[in-house]
């Protein structure tokens, strides 16, 4: 089964509208009001489309969140039904600060095929297309740097390696750096962070460390169209993360995941740039009449399993500044 080639568009407008809701609170140092622009603006669009859509990952669970939460049924209540993984504003951060990296992300898969991942964090390691075995989150750093080296033909110091730049990462940047591989820290953008390894123009070839569960879900979800490696395992650390895992059916609370049991099937993914961002404009606004918009698209079947950038104007008659 695939996804109609029509919703490419439909949620290609999604991110897009979202960006521009958010556009108005760039450089204003509110991530509140400008997570809330995103937000509202999502869900509106997402209500137009012909389908069922539920949440399986959006902004917490009910009690958390009053829109976009797991579990909400979205759309006009026909056509497919689609899970649906959601982050209106990836980077509040960025927006916040007028810093690039700023995106709103979505991933849609048909109904059952998008991993319900819990609020939790995880340890993720994503790379190009390699060779079965050749990478895993068990081996030592020194392992998977090497066998990435050996499988690339190359040494490890012409390898690049993107972490979040986090206390928590001593260890691996100590490791990385005994191994003299070039390093790149990134501030913020769990998803853009390990999206920079589907292409050799982003210069990264290793993405690694622990991150947002729910943002991992929604990387794979473009990683797959792209036919790159990905595998996580949540971090269950205290008993409330325990409950609310076996509440979704988790009950193996130290397994490993692949790629393909995280998205199953066919799937679009679309990145719309807030700000500056992977080759990527951030939303500008032109003579104060109408917008452009870059939007980073996915979808596995028919994209030719490659990313493309797609460009839009969205009009307004009324344009605030």
């Amino acid at each position: 089964m695939t996804i109609d080639k029509k919703y490419i568009d439909q949620f290609i407008n999604v991110t897009s509208k979202a960006a521009i809701a958010t556009y108005h609170f760039v450089g204003k140092k509110d991530k509140i009001a400008s997570d809330k622009s995103a937000v509202d603006a999502m869900r509106d669009e997402l209500n137009k489309i012909d389908m069922t859509g539920e949440i399986v990952i959006g902004e917490g669970t009910l009690d958390e969140a009053p829109m976009l939460f797991t579990g909400e049924i979205l759309g006009l209540k026909e056509g497919p039904k689609f899970d649906i993984a959601v982050d209106p504003l990836e980077g509040t951060n960025f927006a916040a600060n007028n810093l690039p990296g700023a995106l709103s992300v979505i991933a849609v898969s048909e109904k059952g095929n998008l991993f319900k991942a819990p609020e939790t964090y995880m340890h993720k390691i994503a790379t190009t297309k390699v060779e079965k075995g050749l990478i895993d989150l068990d081996y030592s750093i020194k392992k998977n740097i090497e066998n990435l080296a050996d499988f690339k033909n190359t040494n490890p110091s012409n390898l690049t390696a993107c972490i979040l730049d986090r206390p928590r990462h001593k260890k691996i940047i100590h490791d990385l750096l005994n191994l003299n591989v070039k390093i790149k820290l990134i501030t913020d953008g769990d998803v853009a962070g390990a999206l920079l390894v589907t292409n050799p123009i982003y210069n990264v070839d290793i993405y690694l460390g622990i991150g947002g569960g729910p943002e991992g879900v929604l990387a794979a979800a473009a990683l797959d169209a792209h036919n790159c490696y990905f595998q996580g395992k949540f971090i269950f650390d205290n008993e409330k993360d325990i409950s609310d895992a076996k509440k979704m059916g988790i009950t193996e609370l130290d397994k490993k995941y692949e790629i393909y049991e995280i998205v199953k099937g066919d799937s679009i993914f679309c990145a719309t740039a807030i700000t500056d961002t992977m080759n990527m404009r951030g939303v500008a606004l032109q003579d104060n009449h109408y917008f452009t918009t870059e939007t980073l698209v996915t979808h596995k079947t028919s994209k030719n399993n490659h990313l493309s950038i797609e460009k839009r104007k969205i009009t307004f008659d009324n344009v605030k500044n």
